[in-house]
């Protein structure tokens, strides 16, 4: 007795029988979808350090702290969004905490020593802002040098600029009181004013934060201008090979972290209607520790906007938390350390999970 293999048409893949699945067609489990999100690491770590600062400091658990912990998240979260975005880019922008203080001592000494209105030296520091973060992404593009060595530069000659020209204009290190011009208290309350719920204060910083992972996060997601962030950070001689604009792509992006600069620089002005130049220095690390901790690669490619706020948010508990415990803020560098080192082991860990489970 004899067998005959089945006709073509009838095998397995044949153009008659069933043929297996097409992987693309295949549907995706919600497990698997949970395990692919960058910011999934950031979230389990913030629920620890929630719950480690909700059994030590009995404090931390009022309103009144809550409201306290989002404002010391929405500064840093306002900053760490774009910084977020260029990181998934594949560069760095190590002159962002100083382009915060370089955007309010311009909205200061143009309003006080050009205008009656402190509006125009709003518009002006826009302009002068967003100048900035265009001459930081035509720099990077135009000479090929690393985003590290260009940056630097930047966050060195802005440092000596602050100093120099505050104390050349003013005649000391911090700018004139500009409380009792035209337009302050408007200004003020778009950029420095604060909401009541309750009996809890919320600053509008936490609405500006909100909003800006928003439009992050929409822009990433759903917007042709998020594939070609995507495509740029994970292998930019692919993606211009592909047709997308790098050079514009990463201009784009230094004008995002020079955009949102301008915002946290208003708010620190009016918030205390001086500014003194030798502030942000160091800030730029924060903004990048906090896209990190929120699940962004430093090799770029990979991130999210809502893990920066996420980032952002473990900084906002941690920094507020070591104060409600009555512990010595000296220690707060150490935590911070504990902190990246752990999250960014999280992540690595929750990446081989995902990659192990396609």
């Amino acid at each position: 007795m004899t067998t005959s293999a089945p006709p073509v048409n009838d095998r397995p893949g044949g153009p008659g029988g069933p043929g297996p699945a097409d992987e693309r067609l295949l549907g995706t489990s919600p497990w698997r979808k949970l395990l692919g999100r960058p910011e999934l690491g950031a979230v389990v770590g913030a629920l620890a350090v929630f719950l480690f600062f909700a059994v030590v400091a009995d404090s931390f658990l009022r309103m009144t702290s809550f409201g306290t912990v989002l404002y010391a998240a929405s500064t840093i979260g306002i900053m760490a969004v774009p910084v977020a975005l260029l990181m998934i880019g594949g560069e760095f922008d190590l002159s962002a905490g100083v382009m915060v203080t370089s955007s309010a001592l311009v909205t200061s000494m143009f309003s006080y020593q050009m205008t009656a209105n402190v509006w125009v030296g709003v518009f002006v520091s826009l302009l002068v802002t967003l100048a900035l973060g265009a001459f930081n992404g035509f720099m990077l593009t135009r000479t090929k040098l690393p985003s590290f060595i260009i940056t630097l530069g930047t966050f060195l000659m802005l440092t000596g600029l602050n100093l120099g020209l505050t104390k050349l204009i003013s005649s000391t290190v911090s700018t004139k009181a500009i409380g009792d011009m035209e337009g302050f208290s408007s200004a003020k309350k778009l950029f420095a004013s604060q909401l009541t719920v309750g009996n809890t204060e919320f600053k509008v910083t936490i609405l500006w934060w909100i909003a800006l992972v928003a439009v992050a996060t929409w822009i990433l997601l759903r917007t042709r201008f998020g594939n070609w962030i995507f495509a740029v950070g994970g292998n930019a001689d692919a993606a211009r090979a592909v047709g997308v604009p790098v050079a514009k792509t990463r201009i784009g992006l230094y004008m995002g972290v020079a955009f949102c600069a301008w915002i946290s620089g208003q708010h620190l002005l009016f918030s205390f209607d001086v500014v003194q130049s030798g502030e942000g220095v160091g800030n730029e690390l924060t903004y990048i520790i906090a896209a990190v901790i929120g699940g962004c690669l430093i090799t770029g490619g990979y991130g999210s906007a809502v893990g920066s706020a996420v980032g952002a948010f473990i900084f906002g508990m941690t920094s507020k938390g070591i104060v409600y415990a009555e512990w010595n803020p000296d220690w707060f560098k150490f935590f911070l350390g504990a902190m990246l080192l752990l999250a960014t082991l999280l992540n690595a860990w929750v990446r081989k999970r995902a990659e192990a489970t396609r």
